[in-house]
C-alpha cells in the first residue's frame, strides 16, 4: 500500500496594492452607472423577486409584465 502525503496549500498574503488607476475610476462613466441598463423597460424587481421566492419558481413573462413600470 502506497500512501501519498499532499503538501499543504498556503495562501499568499499580498501587502502591496496598485492604486495607479484608482483616481481615474469612473471617468468613462459620465452618469455614474457601473453597468448598462438590461432592457429599455424598467421593472419593480424587489417585488418580483419576493413573488418568485413565494412561488418557489422563476416568474413567467406574463407574470413579470405586472411588475413593469
Amino acid at each position: 500500500m502506497i500512501l501519498c502525503q499532499a503538501k499543504p496549500i498556503v495562501a499568499a498574503f499580498i501587502t502591496t496594492t496598485s492604486t495607479d488607476n484608482f483616481d481615474h475610476f469612473g471617468e468613462a462613466m459620465p452618469d455614474g452607472r457601473l453597468v448598462e441598463p438590461s432592457s429599455p423597460k424598467p421593472f419593480r424587481l424587489r417585488e418580483a423577486i419576493l413573488l418568485s421566492k413565494k412561488l418557489g419558481r422563476p416568474l413567467t413573462g406574463a407574470e413579470m409584465e405586472q411588475f413593469s413600470i
